[in-house]
């Protein structure tokens, strides 16, 4: 009786591996040479997926082949600010930025924001995603819809909302806006969401407050380090859709 080896291979299209491994089977070797080079592409792919993965979200790898976020979240000289490292070992690893699978009606260069699940979503080709993790302020809840890309800004001035001077009188000082700068609440990059000739007041921006990451802020939109505004700024064109859930 003829013996049968079952292969699994968990990264592939098992149904095409399937097929393969049935067209050798009156083979008396096992599988014909034309089956072993169909299943060869998927091998390799499955190798490959971790590294390009790594790659496709502008990370560097280690030598043991993880990401690299000591130094995508070092300390940088940018614009002639000095930019903090961020401790990212003392942050939930879900908001590190990172390549995922994520299956998606939009097209790549698309930016998806779920305020819910503290993620915004960089849509790639081939059903992944470059995945940032974010920190939501009261404003980040207020709209939701589709949107596109004004104006980007390196670090812009920031002008509080009238009722956050009323709450506190010490920001009057910067009624007409507060230079960019590290102090400032906007940070290094700031992305503004327009839809059509209205400006929707949701910004995408970069925080002075490295741990509201994660979390619900208690002001401001959309927030991430400043190393991550500065990837996302970085890769995203002016006029490139937004799409925030509601």
């Amino acid at each position: 009786m003829e013996s049968r080896r079952r292969v699994r291979i968990v990264s592939g299209d098992e149904a095409t591996i399937r097929a393969a491994g049935q067209q050798g089977a009156g083979n008396s070797s096992g599988m014909s040479r034309r089956a072993l080079l169909a299943g060869l592409p998927l091998l390799l792919a499955a190798c490959q997926t971790k590294s390009g993965a790594i790659k496709n979200a502008g990370l560097e790898v280690t030598t043991e082949g993880a990401p690299n976020y000591a130094l995508a979240y070092a300390a940088r000289r940018d614009g002639g600010f000095n930019i903090p490292a961020i401790p990212w070992k003392e942050f939930d690893p879900r908001y590190l930025r990172q390549s995922v699978r994520y299956m998606s009606r939009h097209e790549p260069g698309t930016v998806v924001v779920d305020p819910h699940a503290k993620f915004l979503y960089l849509i790639q080709p081939g059903g992944k995603a470059i995945r940032y993790g974010i920190g939501v302020g009261r404003a980040g809840f207020a709209w939701s819809g589709d949107a596109t890309i004004r104006f980007k800004r390196e670090w812009p001035k920031w002008f509080p909302p009238a009722e956050m001077i009323d709450r506190d009188p010490s920001l009057e000082k910067y009624r007409d806006g507060q230079e960019g700068g590290p102090r400032n609440p906007i940070g290094a990059r700031g992305l503004y969401l327009w839809q059509g000739n209205v400006d929707t007041l949701y910004r995408i921006h970069g925080t002075n407050q490295p741990r509201s990451i994660g979390t619900n802020a208690s002001s401001g939109c959309i927030r991430m380090w400043h190393q991550d505004i500065i990837d996302l700024y970085n890769r995203v064109e002016v006029g490139a859709k937004v799409v925030v859930l509601g």
